[in-house]
């Protein structure tokens, strides 16, 4: 199982599941991220966190430990 907190700046990701429950999932969701959407990951803050994402043409910054809950190919 590989998760959006694993992919690298310039790679392209399809959604394949969205883990978490209740708030943290439904938040995750309402930004756009469901299954089979494709993420492209922009860029990286100087630390690893947050990562900005490029999704259904807008850009979405995204906490790493929100990224671990985002399953991916």
């Amino acid at each position: 199982m590989k998760t959006l907190k694993d992919a690298r700046v310039g790679d392209t990701l399809v959604v394949t599941r969205v883990n978490g429950e209740g708030a943290v999932r439904r938040r995750i969701m309402d930004m756009g991220i469901t299954k089979n959407v494709e993420i492209f990951v922009r860029k990286m803050a100087p630390l690893g966190d947050p990562m900005e994402l490029n999704l259904r043409g807008y850009e979405l910054s995204l906490r790493k430990a929100d990224a671990e809950m985002i399953e991916v190919q």
